[in-house]
């Protein structure tokens, strides 16, 4: 799995994400220009001791993230799309995309992919989950939908033992 951030604008976010993607054997993509610098403390902090394990490219900007990665399935999360995020089939390989806190993926983006645009549900009149917390819903879908593939699926307790 891919998860791509188009021009992130805060460091927290984009901490818990990388987290997030090292938790799941999820590669990370950034799509500059970033609203931060990959060094500052509030990444580290977010991230936590997992940012050095890491997978993560830094693109230069849209255009250099498609020349790079040709023929990349990329789904688009976007509060506009008319498609719920489990109505997707994500495969193994797919990028997930999401736009910066602030504003989102630009229209003319999706629009050139709005087959692969999806949403998460929300009441009301809210206008957009947090970053990460979208990225977390989308991915683990996505996850999911591929059999959690070579991930831990039972765990354990410390002093104990499950009946």
């Amino acid at each position: 799995m891919n998860i791509v951030l188009y021009e992130p604008e805060m460091p927290a976010n984009t901490g818990n994400i990388g987290r997030t993607c090292v938790a799941t054997n999820t590669r990370l993509h950034l799509i500059e220009p970033l609203g931060f610098r990959l060094n500052e403390k509030d990444i580290k902090r977010a991230g936590l001791d997992y940012w050095p394990k890491l997978d993560v490219t830094v693109y230069s900007d849209y255009k250099d993230f498609l020349d790079r990665n040709p023929g990349a399935k990329i789904y688009m999360a976007t509060t506009k799309a008319p498609k719920v995020y489990t109505e997707a089939e994500y495969e193994p390989d797919c990028f997930i995309m999401f736009g910066p806190e602030s504003r989102g993926i630009p229209e003319e983006i999706l629009l050139e992919n709005q087959e692969t645009c999806v949403r998460i549900p929300m009441w009301g009149d809210i206008r957009s989950l947090n970053l990460s917390n979208s990225v977390a819903v989308i991915l683990y879908e996505a996850l999911r939908q591929n059999g959690f593939d070579h991930m831990r699926l039972q765990g354990s307790l410390t002093k104990y033992e499950w009946k």
